[in-house]
């Protein structure tokens, strides 16, 4: 794990010298003007944060549904269901923060497919949009990986339909201060590298969120 994070911070300093590692936390956090949309979708990842904006965003009116995306996780699942112990799926608590916020259940879809990573969350999105006629959702992921999820849904959909991503405003990620917690530091790593891979067209076939 160490050397992914020299590695990201090898190429940063490449790119763009000691400023560029400074400033790639601030970087990596976007977020799109906000328009009505067919739905507000939550990302899986950090919970309870990103059901926690969807719900906000929900109370605004920005959508009138919220979709969940579904993870995979065979391992872990199958080595838990071998000490006779179930999983709890992570849009099972996605569900739960949205309706102890106030979100109605039926206001609440999970959406079919199971995904390993961001590009399946993309193309889920998509194909749900497709059977429902919907133009335009609002993604709801963590801070850092807002830019990331742009240009996913840049690379794999294009401009239409559109999605305007947002993020969590109560994700604890520093981004001016990355570098002084393990987290935000594997966060920064990831997403560089990430990036690179959909900028090089998809070499690298994600398997995580």
């Amino acid at each position: 794990m160490h050397r992914l994070v020299a590695l990201a911070l090898i190429l940063l300093v490449v790119v763009g010298g000691g400023a560029a590692v400074a400033g790639a936390g601030a970087w990596l956090v976007v977020a799109d003007p906000l328009e009505p949309a067919a739905a507000i979708v939550v990302f899986g990842g950090h919970v309870p944060f990103r059901a926690m904006e969807a719900a906000a965003l929900y109370r605004e009116r920005w959508a009138p549904e919220i979709w969940l995306t579904r993870g995979v996780s065979p391992a872990e699942e199958a080595a838990l269901a071998r000490l006779g112990i179930e999983m709890v799926k992570e849009e099972a608590y996605n569900r739960q923060v949205l309706e102890r916020l106030g979100v109605p259940p039926s206001a609440i879809l999970v959406l079919p497919d199971r995904v390993r990573n961001t590009l399946e969350e993309v193309r889920s999105v998509q194909t749900a949009l497709q059977r429902r006629g919907g133009q335009r959702v609002i993604i709801v992921t963590s801070k850092a990986h807002t830019r990331r999820v742009r240009a996913v849904w840049g690379a794999a959909v294009g401009g239409s339909p559109r999605a305007a991503v947002r993020y969590a405003r109560e994700d604890p990620y520093d981004p001016r201060h990355w570098w002084r917690h393990t987290r935000d530091a594997l966060d920064v790593t990831r997403e560089v590298l990430g990036l690179l891979n959909v900028w090089a067209g998809f070499p690298v076939q994600p398997d995580r969120r």
